[in-house]
């Protein structure tokens, strides 16, 4: 990364505090950052580190008022939003350590089938295999050991983080990213039971994944029995989530790790779940949905644009009305002299 302050303010529409343009070299958090280092503030927080920090710029909101000095050499820019640009510079520049190769480049202990196409400015590295008749789009990147089946479809500029695994006929879209270990396309958890017990469902479907998602680390989705398992553009899962057959999640979702979705649901667009969620199969969630971590939602959610809570999970003042009251309720029970009688034991003799 090699830009000034003034380049900076420039891409994100910002504006420069009236100091001589520096170079900028690196991001850096703003308790650490030193000379040539791009900081941000965005939680109000970590206030006190500004006033301390080396970095040579911190990105601040518009309408910030220093209540300190700063060092000399620290400037800031002001943007609409200190952590979304932060994000677009990371997107712009931090790129820079990764590969750029601009020819396709298959390493040698890589196994890639005849069939298979692979776009321009694709990378595959060690111990990776791409299937029959699958196509990789052009600058694709597939880290070590990285698994691609037979008939899959993978867009451009894709990352397929180290021993992801994309299953039999499963589409992942343009720009999407996979962390490491994450499998695509497992079977999903189907079982007819039988007097001889649970016989097998065959997974015919796949799972279809539109552009600008990214997947978690050791997150699973499976494919649908019949179908598709779906995502839409831009969803965001965390890490160890598990996304059932035939699920279907909307637009710009994000879920947050060890949330596990069953089989047949329907989460809208714009929903934000926060972790250690589970949510019930074969019903549907309405756009907007906010949900607290640890809930556990049994029944559709019809409504747009609560947030909501508990297990069973409800509206979230109604889930604190209950809890407040219990409160209460545990209270009265627990003040001396108050609560259900206890038997007292007969002093006198049994005759």
């Amino acid at each position: 990364m090699e830009v000034t302050t003034l380049d900076v303010a420039n891409l994100l529409d910002g504006q420069l505090d009236d100091v001589p343009t520096q170079a900028l070299t690196g991001f850096a958090g703003i308790e650490d950052a030193s000379k040539g280092d791009l900081t941000f503030l965005a939680n109000l927080a970590y206030e006190g580190h500004l006033y301390t920090t080396g970095a040579s710029a911190v990105l601040v909101s518009k309408d910030f008022v220093p209540a300190a000095p700063m060092q000399d050499g620290t400037c800031l820019i002001r943007v609409d939003d200190p952590y979304a640009a932060m994000a677009k510079l990371m997107q712009a520049y931090g790129g820079e350590q990764a590969d750029k190769t601009e020819k396709t480049h298959i390493h040698p202990s890589a196994v890639v089938d005849a069939t298979a196409m692979i776009g321009q400015g694709v990378s595959v590295g060690p111990l990776c295999y791409v299937g029959a008749h699958s196509n990789v789009g052009d600058g694709t990147k597939m880290l070590t050991g990285s698994i691609v089946g037979d008939h899959c479809t993978i867009g451009e500029n894709v990352v397929l983080g180290m021993r992801s695994v994309i299953g039999y006929k499963c589409t992942v879209g343009d720009q999407c990213i996979l962390q490491i270990g994450a499998t695509i396309g497992a079977d999903g958890f189907g079982f007819a039971p039988t007097d001889a017990g649970f016989e097998k469902i065959p997974q015919l479907g796949n799972v279809t994944i539109a552009a600008g998602c990214e997947i978690g680390a050791n997150t699973t989705i499976d494919r649908a029995t019949l179908g598709s398992t779906i995502l839409e553009e831009g969803v965001k899962l965390d890490n160890l989530i598990q996304v059932a057959h035939n699920v279907r999640i909307g637009k710009h979702t994000v879920i947050a790790a060890q949330t596990g979705i069953a089989g047949s649901t329907e989460i809208g667009a714009h929903c934000m779940i926060g972790g250690q969620v589970g949510i019930n199969g074969h019903i549907k969630i309405s756009d907007g949905t906010k949900v607290a971590a640890k809930s556990g939602i049994t029944a559709s959610i019809t409504t747009p644009d609560q947030v909501i809570q508990g297990n069973p999970a409800q509206p979230i003042r109604k889930h604190q009305l209950m809890q407040l009251a219990l409160r209460k309720l545990a209270n009265e029970f627990t003040r001396p002299g108050q609560g259900p009688s206890t038997p007292q034991a007969d002093s006198k003799p049994r005759h």
